[in-house]
Protein backbone atom coordinates (compact mmCIF):
# COMPACT_ATOMS: atom_id res chain seq x y z
CA UNK A 1 0.00 0.00 0.00
CA UNK A 2 1.29 3.17 -0.81
CA UNK A 3 2.22 5.79 1.92
CA UNK A 4 0.73 8.95 1.89
CA UNK A 5 2.91 12.35 1.30
CA UNK A 6 3.22 15.22 3.84
CA UNK A 7 1.96 18.02 2.07
CA UNK A 8 1.10 20.23 4.91
CA UNK A 9 3.37 19.65 7.92
CA UNK A 10 1.70 21.67 10.37
CA UNK A 11 1.20 22.74 14.52
CA UNK A 12 -2.34 22.34 14.01
CA UNK A 13 -2.33 19.33 16.93
CA UNK A 14 -0.28 21.01 19.00
CA UNK A 15 -2.40 23.63 19.16
CA UNK A 16 -5.87 22.27 19.30
CA UNK A 17 -4.40 20.07 22.47
CA UNK A 18 -3.05 23.12 24.22
CA UNK A 19 -6.38 24.83 23.42
CA UNK A 20 -7.58 21.73 25.16
CA UNK A 21 -10.22 20.80 22.12
CA UNK A 22 -10.54 17.09 20.87
CA UNK A 23 -10.81 16.83 17.35
CA UNK A 24 -14.35 15.86 17.34
CA UNK A 25 -15.18 19.35 18.41
CA UNK A 26 -12.58 20.97 15.62
CA UNK A 27 -14.06 18.81 12.92
CA UNK A 28 -17.99 19.61 13.89
CA UNK A 29 -17.16 23.94 14.10
CA UNK A 30 -14.73 23.77 11.45
CA UNK A 31 -18.23 21.13 8.83
CA UNK A 32 -15.07 18.87 8.02
CA UNK A 33 -15.15 15.15 8.97
CA UNK A 34 -13.20 13.97 11.75
CA UNK A 35 -11.15 11.83 8.57
CA UNK A 36 -10.41 15.13 6.87
CA UNK A 37 -9.51 16.98 10.13
CA UNK A 38 -6.82 13.86 10.59
CA UNK A 39 -5.49 13.83 7.61
CA UNK A 40 -4.77 17.72 7.75
CA UNK A 41 -3.24 17.33 11.12
CA UNK A 42 -0.95 14.62 9.95
CA UNK A 43 -0.16 16.99 6.90
CA UNK A 44 -1.00 14.57 4.05
CA UNK A 45 -4.48 16.72 3.23
CA UNK A 46 -4.18 20.34 2.61
CA UNK A 47 -6.51 23.65 3.16
CA UNK A 48 -7.89 26.27 1.12
CA UNK A 49 -7.85 29.52 1.95
CA UNK A 50 -10.92 29.82 3.80
CA UNK A 51 -10.80 26.35 5.88
CA UNK A 52 -7.37 27.90 7.30
CA UNK A 53 -8.75 31.15 8.26
CA UNK A 54 -11.79 29.49 9.70
CA UNK A 55 -9.58 26.68 11.61
CA UNK A 56 -7.19 29.85 12.65
CA UNK A 57 -10.66 31.68 13.69
CA UNK A 58 -11.50 28.46 16.22
CA UNK A 59 -8.60 27.67 17.94
CA UNK A 60 -7.45 31.22 18.08
CA UNK A 61 -3.99 31.43 16.77
CA UNK A 62 -3.07 33.45 13.70
CA UNK A 63 -2.13 31.92 10.25
CA UNK A 64 1.52 31.84 11.03
CA UNK A 65 1.21 29.70 13.99
CA UNK A 66 -0.16 27.31 11.72
CA UNK A 67 2.98 26.83 10.15
CA UNK A 68 6.09 24.83 11.56
CA UNK A 69 9.19 26.37 11.68
CA UNK A 70 12.42 25.07 12.61
CA UNK A 71 12.99 25.95 16.11
CA UNK A 72 9.38 23.99 16.46
CA UNK A 73 9.52 20.97 18.31
CA UNK A 74 7.39 18.75 15.94
CA UNK A 75 9.67 19.65 13.13
CA UNK A 76 12.07 16.93 14.23
CA UNK A 77 9.12 14.34 14.29
CA UNK A 78 8.61 15.37 10.90
CA UNK A 79 11.96 14.79 10.42
CA UNK A 80 11.96 11.43 11.77
CA UNK A 81 8.37 10.38 10.34
CA UNK A 82 9.88 11.08 6.85
CA UNK A 83 12.81 9.43 7.45
CA UNK A 84 10.43 6.15 8.62
CA UNK A 85 8.97 6.46 5.32
CA UNK A 86 11.30 7.18 3.01
CA UNK A 87 13.10 4.21 4.71
CA UNK A 88 9.57 2.33 3.92
CA UNK A 89 9.88 3.34 0.13
CA UNK A 90 13.49 2.79 -0.28
CA UNK A 91 13.16 -1.25 0.88
CA UNK A 92 9.65 -1.74 -1.23
CA UNK A 93 11.45 -0.42 -4.57
CA UNK A 94 10.05 2.57 -5.08
CA UNK A 95 13.05 4.66 -4.44
CA UNK A 96 14.87 2.67 -6.54
CA UNK A 97 12.30 2.85 -9.67
CA UNK A 98 12.04 6.44 -9.28
CA UNK A 99 15.65 7.25 -9.68
CA UNK A 100 16.09 5.15 -11.97
CA UNK A 101 12.91 6.73 -14.38
CA UNK A 102 14.86 10.18 -13.39
CA UNK A 103 17.99 9.17 -14.79
CA UNK A 104 16.26 7.88 -17.90
CA UNK A 105 14.29 11.17 -17.96
CA UNK A 106 17.61 12.94 -17.86
CA UNK A 107 19.47 11.22 -20.74
CA UNK A 108 16.51 11.43 -22.77
CA UNK A 109 16.73 15.41 -22.54
CA UNK A 110 13.23 15.81 -21.42
CA UNK A 111 11.78 17.72 -18.43
CA UNK A 112 9.59 16.74 -15.72
CA UNK A 113 6.62 18.72 -17.30
CA UNK A 114 7.33 17.06 -20.79
CA UNK A 115 7.73 13.29 -19.56
CA UNK A 116 4.59 13.77 -17.27
CA UNK A 117 2.71 14.93 -20.47
CA UNK A 118 4.08 12.15 -22.60
CA UNK A 119 3.02 9.40 -19.72
CA UNK A 120 -0.55 10.63 -19.39
CA UNK A 121 0.15 11.94 -16.29
CA UNK A 122 -0.25 15.27 -14.04
CA UNK A 123 3.34 16.78 -13.02
CA UNK A 124 1.98 16.03 -9.54
CA UNK A 125 1.73 12.29 -9.82
CA UNK A 126 4.49 11.66 -12.11
CA UNK A 127 6.60 13.62 -9.45
CA UNK A 128 5.75 11.59 -7.12
CA UNK A 129 6.55 8.73 -8.78
CA UNK A 130 9.99 9.86 -9.71
CA UNK A 131 10.88 10.52 -6.12
CA UNK A 132 9.76 7.48 -4.93
CA UNK A 133 6.26 8.60 -2.85
CA UNK A 134 3.97 6.96 -5.30
CA UNK A 135 3.80 3.31 -6.78
CA UNK A 136 3.14 3.02 -10.59
CA UNK A 137 0.06 1.31 -11.64
CA UNK A 138 -0.25 -1.20 -13.94
CA UNK A 139 -2.68 0.51 -16.21
CA UNK A 140 -0.05 3.63 -15.76
CA UNK A 141 3.34 1.47 -16.34
CA UNK A 142 2.65 0.84 -20.29
CA UNK A 143 2.09 4.38 -21.41
CA UNK A 144 5.02 5.72 -18.96
CA UNK A 145 7.71 3.23 -21.06
CA UNK A 146 6.30 3.87 -24.20
CA UNK A 147 6.83 7.76 -23.27
CA UNK A 148 10.37 6.72 -23.21
CA UNK A 149 10.77 4.37 -26.43
CA UNK A 150 10.96 1.46 -23.65
CA UNK A 151 8.32 -1.54 -23.43
CA UNK A 152 7.92 -2.42 -19.87
CA UNK A 153 10.09 -4.97 -19.76
CA UNK A 154 12.99 -3.16 -20.97
CA UNK A 155 12.07 -0.29 -18.91
CA UNK A 156 12.54 -2.68 -15.77
CA UNK A 157 15.74 -3.86 -17.10
CA UNK A 158 17.50 -0.86 -18.23
CA UNK A 159 16.43 0.49 -14.73
CA UNK A 160 17.87 -2.98 -13.15
CA UNK A 161 21.07 -2.21 -14.96
CA UNK A 162 21.26 1.39 -14.00
CA UNK A 163 20.89 0.14 -10.15
CA UNK A 164 23.39 -2.51 -10.94
CA UNK A 165 26.24 -0.57 -12.37
CA UNK A 166 26.03 2.00 -9.05
CA UNK A 167 24.63 4.88 -11.34
CA UNK A 168 21.63 5.28 -9.52
CA UNK A 169 23.57 5.83 -6.03
CA UNK A 170 23.87 9.23 -6.25
CA UNK A 171 20.51 10.12 -8.19
CA UNK A 172 19.30 8.18 -5.36
CA UNK A 173 21.19 10.11 -1.90
CA UNK A 174 20.31 13.60 -4.58
CA UNK A 175 16.64 12.59 -4.37
CA UNK A 176 16.94 11.52 -0.94
CA UNK A 177 17.88 14.85 0.24
CA UNK A 178 15.10 16.65 -2.62
CA UNK A 179 12.52 14.73 -0.44
CA UNK A 180 13.44 15.60 3.05
CA UNK A 181 13.77 19.26 1.83
CA UNK A 182 10.25 18.91 0.37
CA UNK A 183 8.82 17.62 3.44
CA UNK A 184 10.65 19.13 6.62
CA UNK A 185 12.12 22.44 7.13
CA UNK A 186 15.50 23.32 5.65
CA UNK A 187 17.77 22.41 2.72
CA UNK A 188 17.01 22.95 -0.63
CA UNK A 189 13.57 22.05 -1.78
CA UNK A 190 13.81 21.79 -5.31
CA UNK A 191 15.05 18.19 -6.87
CA UNK A 192 16.76 19.80 -10.39
CA UNK A 193 19.19 21.66 -7.95
CA UNK A 194 17.68 24.94 -7.29
CA UNK A 195 17.96 26.73 -3.80
CA UNK A 196 15.16 27.84 -1.83
CA UNK A 197 13.48 28.77 0.93
CA UNK A 198 12.63 26.66 3.47
CA UNK A 199 9.27 24.60 2.53
CA UNK A 200 7.22 25.75 5.49
CA UNK A 201 8.00 29.20 4.74
CA UNK A 202 7.16 28.60 1.09
CA UNK A 203 3.71 27.25 2.08
CA UNK A 204 2.59 30.34 4.50
CA UNK A 205 3.87 32.29 1.50
CA UNK A 206 1.72 30.71 -0.86
CA UNK A 207 -1.40 31.13 1.53
CA UNK A 208 -0.40 34.64 2.53
CA UNK A 209 -0.44 35.53 -0.72
CA UNK A 210 -3.98 34.81 -1.35
CA UNK A 211 -4.76 36.69 1.90
CA UNK A 212 -5.37 40.20 2.56
CA UNK A 213 -5.19 41.29 6.84
CA UNK A 214 -7.52 43.28 8.65
CA UNK A 215 -6.33 45.84 10.23
CA UNK A 216 -9.10 47.78 11.79
CA UNK A 217 -12.56 47.10 12.79
CA UNK A 218 -15.16 50.36 14.52
CA UNK A 219 -14.76 51.06 17.98
CA UNK A 220 -17.05 54.09 18.87
CA UNK A 221 -16.87 56.94 16.06
CA UNK A 222 -13.69 55.78 14.75
CA UNK A 223 -11.42 52.52 14.14
CA UNK A 224 -9.54 50.44 16.37
CA UNK A 225 -6.20 49.70 13.70
CA UNK A 226 -3.05 47.44 14.39
CA UNK A 227 -1.11 46.38 11.87
CA UNK A 228 -1.80 41.95 12.52
CA UNK A 229 -2.22 39.04 10.73
CA UNK A 230 -4.62 38.05 13.34
CA UNK A 231 -7.63 38.84 11.28
CA UNK A 232 -7.46 38.10 7.48
CA UNK A 233 -9.82 37.50 4.80
CA UNK A 234 -9.61 36.12 1.33
CA UNK A 235 -8.55 38.02 -1.24
CA UNK A 236 -10.14 39.67 -3.95
CA UNK A 237 -8.69 38.47 -7.11
CA UNK A 238 -7.43 41.46 -8.29
CA UNK A 239 -5.36 41.63 -5.10
CA UNK A 240 -3.98 38.73 -4.82
CA UNK A 241 -0.29 38.83 -4.16
CA UNK A 242 -0.40 42.15 -3.00
CA UNK A 243 1.58 43.32 0.06
CA UNK A 244 0.84 46.76 -0.08
CA UNK A 245 -2.63 46.00 0.69
CA UNK A 246 -4.82 45.88 3.95
CA UNK A 247 -8.33 45.99 4.66
CA UNK A 248 -10.45 47.49 6.71
CA UNK A 249 -14.00 47.14 8.22
CA UNK A 250 -15.65 50.39 8.22
CA UNK A 251 -17.62 52.10 10.61
CA UNK A 252 -20.18 52.60 7.76
CA UNK A 253 -22.78 55.44 9.71
CA UNK A 254 -19.64 57.97 9.53
CA UNK A 255 -20.14 57.55 6.20
CA UNK A 256 -23.59 58.22 5.84
CA UNK A 257 -24.43 54.71 4.38
CA UNK A 258 -22.16 55.05 1.46
CA UNK A 259 -20.50 52.01 1.93
CA UNK A 260 -22.99 48.79 3.59
CA UNK A 261 -22.52 47.33 6.71
CA UNK A 262 -20.75 44.00 6.74
CA UNK A 263 -18.38 45.23 4.06
CA UNK A 264 -14.32 45.60 4.07
CA UNK A 265 -12.37 48.08 2.68
CA UNK A 266 -9.17 47.74 0.79
CA UNK A 267 -6.81 49.93 0.57
CA UNK A 268 -3.12 50.88 -0.91
CA UNK A 269 -0.06 52.05 1.12
CA UNK A 270 1.69 52.97 -2.22
CA UNK A 271 -1.56 54.46 -3.94
CA UNK A 272 -1.08 58.50 -4.24
CA UNK A 273 -4.48 60.16 -2.46
CA UNK A 274 -6.16 62.74 -4.29
CA UNK A 275 -9.08 65.10 -3.50
CA UNK A 276 -12.20 63.59 -4.32
CA UNK A 277 -10.80 59.79 -3.02
CA UNK A 278 -11.68 57.83 0.02
CA UNK A 279 -8.87 57.54 2.29
CA UNK A 280 -8.24 56.02 5.66
CA UNK A 281 -6.35 58.77 8.35
CA UNK A 282 -4.17 57.13 10.57
CA UNK A 283 -3.68 59.53 13.83
CA UNK A 284 0.28 58.32 13.15
CA UNK A 285 3.23 57.68 11.31
CA UNK A 286 2.08 54.29 9.20
CA UNK A 287 5.76 52.89 8.82
CA UNK A 288 6.92 53.39 12.60
CA UNK A 289 3.77 51.60 13.94
CA UNK A 290 4.95 48.29 15.19
CA UNK A 291 2.58 45.16 14.96
CA UNK A 292 -0.24 44.91 17.26
CA UNK A 293 0.65 48.71 18.35
CA UNK A 294 -2.94 49.90 18.51
CA UNK A 295 -4.33 53.77 17.23
CA UNK A 296 -7.28 55.43 16.09
CA UNK A 297 -8.26 55.76 12.67
CA UNK A 298 -11.13 56.94 10.17
CA UNK A 299 -12.39 56.64 6.71
CA UNK A 300 -13.22 59.85 4.82
CA UNK A 301 -13.49 61.48 2.50
CA UNK A 302 -10.38 63.68 0.83
CA UNK A 303 -10.86 67.45 0.44
CA UNK A 304 -8.08 70.30 0.11
CA UNK A 305 -9.47 73.44 1.44
CA UNK A 306 -8.56 77.34 0.11
CA UNK A 307 -5.14 76.99 1.39
CA UNK A 308 -4.19 73.53 -0.28
CA UNK A 309 -4.58 71.66 2.90
CA UNK A 310 -5.57 68.18 2.89
CA UNK A 311 -8.07 66.94 5.13
CA UNK A 312 -10.73 64.31 5.08
CA UNK A 313 -14.73 64.75 5.17
CA UNK A 314 -17.30 62.86 7.39
CA UNK A 315 -20.70 63.00 7.92
CA UNK A 316 -23.23 61.81 10.60
CA UNK A 317 -22.17 64.02 12.17
CA UNK A 318 -20.04 66.76 10.08
CA UNK A 319 -16.58 66.90 11.10
CA UNK A 320 -13.34 67.33 9.09
CA UNK A 321 -10.18 65.21 10.50
CA UNK A 322 -6.25 65.40 9.70
CA UNK A 323 -4.15 62.72 10.25
CA UNK A 324 -0.12 61.68 9.79
CA UNK A 325 -1.14 59.10 6.94
CA UNK A 326 -3.47 58.48 4.45
CA UNK A 327 -3.89 55.67 2.30
CA UNK A 328 -6.50 55.83 -1.05
CA UNK A 329 -9.21 53.17 -0.60
CA UNK A 330 -9.21 51.27 -3.47
CA UNK A 331 -11.73 49.00 -3.36
CA UNK A 332 -14.73 47.35 -0.92
CA UNK A 333 -16.56 44.41 -0.89
CA UNK A 334 -19.99 43.55 0.80
CA UNK A 335 -19.53 40.26 2.61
Amino acid sequence: MALEEIIFPNNIRNIRLAAGMKMTELARRSNLSLSAVSKIEKGVRRLNQKQLLNICKILGCKLSDIFIKDTDEVASKWQDEITRRMNDNEDGGLKIFGSGLRKIRQQSGKTIAQAAKDAGMTLSVYHKIEVGQREVYKNEIEPLAQSFAHSVESLFNKIAELYKSGELTKQMNKVKEGVKAVLVPGGTDDLDDVHGHLYSAKLYDNARKKLVPVFGKPEGKAIAFAKSDSNMIVAPANLEGRRDVYAIIPNSKRLGGFIPENSYVFADIKAAVAPGDLAVFIDTDFNSLKSEEAVVANIAIVRKDAKGKIYGQMVSPDEKISAQTMHKVIMFINE
